[in-house]
């Protein structure tokens, strides 16, 4: 973005500062999002109405929005530098890929919502799924749009469960969580709620579920009841089952083993470069 006038200072009239106030305001605007058609008319009515303090605080208020518009041009654009950094563009299909308008569309959606991925850990798994999904068609990209979205909805800890059963798969809640460093808690607190919450998103979403066997053909086979004594039985019943159950089991689903694959494994870099003012470096190729 191009840089914006400093506002007017200094012990002009009253009305030139307040018209340059105005200028510096429109120009702020127009800055950030192009041409406003009613941008004139919208400062014009509030000089009538904002005194000069108010007026101040506007100009503040422009600055930290543009700057949070800046520091978001510039994540996008390293993140498409080390895109480009690890992708094979002597490759054929992979420059054909790059230039599809299927692939353009994959990155239109992932920086739409850039919002929705501020930590630089999704940021991350972001880069990973557009390189990914620019060098290996393992899966159709209406999946890989699919993977965008669960990165933009899905907290990191999500994403934390989900790196643990990938590596561990079959684990109970109670593993995940113990896993995952946490400490003990109880069962109506607002982290045994949020655990809770946490899996049921997951496993809603098509990522984990419950361990099911298989026959031969991949078929599930229905679980087979157990037999409990009375007593068991009404013991069983004076409580819920735990946020942290260590009985039942969990794994990815395929899907979520995808995911994994496309988002969270590191693709190595094929060109070391500085970014533009030296502040950060890629990591050197492997």
């Amino acid at each position: 973005m191009s840089n914006l006038p400093a506002p007017p200072d200094g012990d002009d009239a009253e009305n030139d500062k307040n018209a340059g106030r105005g200028k510096w305001i429109r120009g702020a605007l127009n800055a950030a999002s192009g041409a406003i058609p009613f941008a004139g008319g919208f400062l014009a009515a509030a000089a009538g109405v904002w005194g000069e303090n108010e007026q101040q605080q506007a100009m503040d208020a422009l600055r930290a929005w543009i700057k949070m518009l800046e520091d978001e041009l510039r994540e996008k654009q390293r993140t498409i530098l080390e895109i480009m950094a690890r992708l094979d563009m002597h490759d054929q299909k992979i420059a054909e890929r790059v230039m599809s308008s299927e692939y353009q569309s994959l990155l239109k959606k992932a920086f739409r919502n850039w919002a929705g991925t501020e930590s630089g850990k999704k940021q991350e798994y972001i880069r990973n799924v557009l390189t990914n999904a620019a060098s290996v068609r393992l899966v159709d990209d209406d999946v890989i749009s699919l993977f965008v979205e669960w990165l933009q909805k899905y907290s990191e800890l999500h994403f934390a469960v989900i790196g643990e059963l990938y590596r561990s798969p079959g684990s109970t809640r109670g593993q995940i969580w113990r896993n995952l460093g946490k400490s003990s808690v109880r069962e109506d607190s607002a982290e045994a709620d949020l655990f809770r919450l946490l899996i049921r998103d997951l496993s809603t979403g098509g990522i984990i579920r419950q361990h099911r066997e298989t026959d031969y053909a991949g078929n599930f086979i229905a679980k087979q009841g157990r037999k409990t004594s009375r007593a068991t039985s009404v013991n069983a019943s004076k409580q819920m089952k735990s946020a942290f159950d260590d009985e039942e089991r969990y794994e990815l689903t395929a899907l979520g083993e995808q995911f994994v694959h496309y988002a969270m494994n590191e693709v190595t870099v094929k060109i070391t470069y500085s970014p533009a003012g030296g502040d950060d470096e890629t990591s050197q190729a492997a």
